[in-house]
């Protein structure tokens, strides 16, 4: 469902805000460092609990605020308020869903399903495993509702036998009891990431082919330890390595997806923008597999959508959106930019952000054959 109304205060530069966003797209147009990308920011702390842009929240509290608050209106019968707030004396975030207080992230991402794509985006291609494990977890986990138990009952057995192996004298029997248990989850873990990636990578394939036709990419996933071997028998058989390395060197945390052309990493062959259209085929191919497996849309968050892109791939990059129908909010420094990129008739909201400030344009008509993109 579509995010309906947006209300922030206390965010980095941000004065205080109440918007309505459309439905479908919204343009966010001002210059450098005026507020554009801390707008995206405040709306990916309410879907996924923490910010994109630093580790701590309390640095994305305004430098003359006490604490940072925002919140939501995300359309159904009923909508549903969500909001965050995080004090900058406090080390919690404080997270509610219709009224009621809610102690896990997992629901506000559940509530919210959002994809980034913006310069750390980058990271799926040349980034270290973790960024592309954290991408495919994020398909899992809202299309596979026993996903959360199981990353769960990984995370608990690999942390218990990695305390074990780091323990001067290692107890063979605890360490036995936490090598079933991690074996049974990461063995759940691998089929429900597989059954994903089965479903995932036609519908990748024909994203990608729509914005940049590149035959010889293909897209495997790795499971992270043998497969012609059960990971109690690789746990076993790699305990004494394991314990002189201190931690479990193979097993479900050691997944990764491999994007490669003619065997060579996809990272080394690509050029920057190509690159970008690679990952945006990821973004948008998890969205559309979203809507097909569970009837759900997926918000998009683009920071600064031209860079990199020529005028056609810009156009082609607008044209999925509108397919899609889904809301995104994309922001730009240079408005003629975005001018042509559009079909004929197609609903949007223009918001100029100067100097902190947010003002919708209500001089620009909502379709495309009509819009002006003068700025002040």
């Amino acid at each position: 469902m579509p995010i309906e109304r947006l209300a922030f205060q206390g965010l980095r530069n941000l004065a205080p805000l109440d918007l309505r966003p459309q439905p479908g797209i919204n343009l966010l147009l001002g210059a450098n460092g005026s507020g554009k990308t801390s707008l995206l920011e405040g709306i990916h702390i309410l879907a996924m609990g923490r910010s994109f842009r630093t580790q701590q929240l309390k640095h994305a509290i305004s430098h003359d605020a006490d604490a940072l608050s925002l919140h939501a209106r995300i359309g159904g019968d009923p909508p549903l308020p969500i909001g965050v707030r995080r004090q900058r004396s406090g080390s919690e975030l404080e997270m509610r869903m219709a009224g009621e207080r809610v102690a896990r992230v997992a629901q506000l991402v559940e509530a919210l399903p959002l994809q980034l794509i913006n310069p750390d985006a980058f990271r799926l291609l040349e980034g270290s495993p973790s960024s592309r494990r954290e991408f495919l977890d994020w398909g899992v986990f809202h299309v596979k509702h026993d996903f959360f138990e199981v990353w769960k009952g990984v995370r608990r057995a690999l942390k218990h036998r990695n305390a074990l192996l780091r323990h001067g004298r290692m107890d063979g029997r605890s360490l036995a009891v936490w090598e079933h248990e991690l074996a049974q989850w990461g063995e759940r873990l691998d089929v429900l990431r597989s059954d994903y990636m089965t479903a995932f990578v036609p519908v990748f394939e024909e994203t990608l082919a729509a914005l940049l036709p590149l035959p010889d990419l293909t897209l495997r996933y790795s499971r992270g330890w043998d497969r012609q071997r059960s990971l109690m028998e690789v746990l076993k058989q790699g305990r004494d390595t394991d314990r002189q390395m201190g931690f479990t060197q193979q097993g479900p945390q050691r997944a990764d997806l491999r994007l490669r052309i003619e065997r060579r990493p996809a990272v080394e062959v690509l050029s920057r923008g190509q690159q970008k259209l690679v990952v945006s085929a990821l973004k948008l191919a998890q969205g559309r597999l979203l809507e097909r497996q569970t009837g759900r849309r997926c918000l998009y968050l683009i920071d600064d959508l031209p860079a990199e892109l020529d005028a056609r791939h810009q156009q082609v990059f607008c044209q999925w959106l509108e397919t899609m129908r889904c809301q995104a909010f994309i922001t730009s420094v240079e408005p003629q930019a975005l001018r042509d990129t559009w079909q004929p008739n197609t609903q949007f909201s223009v918001f100029h952000v100067k100097h902190g400030e947010v003002a919708p344009d209500d001089s620009v008509a909502l379709t495309h054959g009509t819009k002006d993109f003068t700025t002040e």
